[in-house]
């Protein structure tokens, strides 16, 4: 008899992005309950399970969705309202807009096109920084969409939403504690925009916020050379040293850019367990620099990738950075800097472990969450496929996905979304802007 399962993805190469390597020719991936429950050859699934639904993946490639380590979601609204300024220029802009144009409505219309150009381009999970989050958030539950947002403090006059630090600390701590049965592939998380807009003492106390809570805490750190210069010049320590120094870095944070470090703060953030977000196109864009991702790589710093907001990089594709992050760090003359599978490797297993949910999400084995995508190899920039982890990072396309699955469900397939309404997400948006 067979086993009844809710999901079998099958007839394509299937990229496990486990430990090995592994990639199965004219593999399958069952699901049941959102959950992976095998990943093996066709054959031998299609004889063990019987499927309620199927996708058949015959010439395509299976792969973990990507994982957007940090972004903004609804800064598509901003999009194209802040280019070629320097990264203290695109703040002044930007901040001003935020506190003119948002609200939770806005929010939501902003996070609702995000997440459909997300799920286009294969991008299941994001790791969201930004105003309104309960807005977001029901829109990513109505989408079937893994987000991961919390409460973000940022003391800045006029903030969007109009909370004051200490009324912010006791509204935090009410989101966190009603996060307690959070679903699975999920954790609660608590954003601290930087050491440049939140006092020593404020950074203090948000750090202890998310640890009693358990929750990851994410910041932006060392993003460019002005941003370290006025860090120094206010606390007498250059970004990371100083949060170094008041205790915040762990194993439970996850740092954004991390661009302009030194030796001795990469030594911190390997001995602490910190991980980095690689943003590289907003970097470049932004003229920020270029992160030292190899040195970090090398001391044992876990590095995922993210897109920043679509203010700055413009995109959420993660392909995209993706293949930045495979070339750019070969400029100094090592064209190993960043090989082609760890280019991979961060925007999926590496990103999940940033996230602190590399047990759960990132590769395709049994008793992950079932997030997946499937790539259409059938077009001519694909062909022939020597080494499918180049093919990966340096041909593929964020169009190239086919189909993308998160939780075992099906939000788009055959490149049609399904699950939210496209027409009317994009009306939306142009509604607001």
């Amino acid at each position: 008899m067979s086993e009844p399962v809710d999901l079998l993805v099958h007839g394509g190469d299937v990229l496990t992005v486990d430990d090995a390597g592994s990639v199965v020719r004219e593999g399958a991936v069952a699901v049941r309950d959102g959950e992976i429950i095998a990943a093996g050859p066709t054959g031998e699934l299609r004889a063990r399970y019987a499927a309620e639904e199927e996708i058949d993946a015959g010439g395509c490639l299976v792969l973990p969705g990507l994982v957007n380590a940090h972004t903004h979601l609804a800064m598509t609204l901003l999009r194209g309202s802040a280019d070629d300024v320097t990264l203290q220029g695109f703040l002044e802009r930007v901040l001003r807009q935020e506190a003119e144009l948002l609200s939770p409505e806005h929010v939501a219309a902003g996070v609702r096109a995000a997440v459909a150009e997300s799920v286009r381009a294969g991008v299941t999970s994001a790791l969201d920084m930004y105003w309104f989050h309960e807005a977001a958030e029901r829109v990513a539950l109505e989408a079937g969409w893994r987000l991961l947002a919390g409460p973000t403090f940022m003391d800045v006059p006029d903030s969007p939403d109009g909370r004051a630090y200490g009324e912010r600390m006791e509204w935090a701590r009410r989101d966190l504690a009603a996060r307690s049965g959070e679903r699975p592939g999920f954790r609660p998380v608590v954003f601290a925009h930087s050491a440049y807009t939140l006092s020593p003492d404020q950074l203090i106390g948000i750090a202890a916020l998310a640890r009693e809570f358990g929750a990851l805490l994410h910041l932006h750190a060392a993003e460019n050379a002005t941003e370290v210069a006025t860090v120094e010049a206010r606390y007498g320590r250059r970004p990371v040293e100083l949060l170094d120094q008041l205790g915040v870095l762990g194993p439970d944070v996850l740092l954004a850019h991390a661009v302009d470090l030194t030796g001795p703060e990469i030594a911190a953030l390997a001995r602490t367990g910190t991980a980095v977000a690689h943003c590289p196109v907003s970097n470049l864009k932004l003229g920020c620099g270029i992160a030292p991702v190899p040195r970090l790589l090398d001391a044992g710093v876990t590095v995922g990738l993210g897109t920043d907001g679509a203010v700055s990089s413009n995109t959420l594709d993660v392909f995209d950075a993706m293949r930045q992050a495979a070339l750019v760090h070969k400029a100094a003359g090592d064209p190993t800097a960043v090989a082609a599978e760890q280019a991979v490797r961060m925007a999926t297993i590496e990103g999940a472990r940033a996230l602190g949910l590399g047990d759960r999400l990132g590769s395709l084995e049994a008793g992950k969450r079932a997030d997946m995508i499937v790539l259409d190899l059938g077009r001519p920039h694909l062909r022939p496929r020597h080494d499918v982890w180049a093919t990966l990072a340096y041909a593929a396309h964020s169009a190239d996905v086919r189909d993308t699955v998160v939780d075992g469900r099906i939000l788009m397939r055959d490149r049609v979304l399904t699950t939210l309404d496209e027409a009317v997400a994009l009306a939306e948006l142009e509604a607001v802007g």
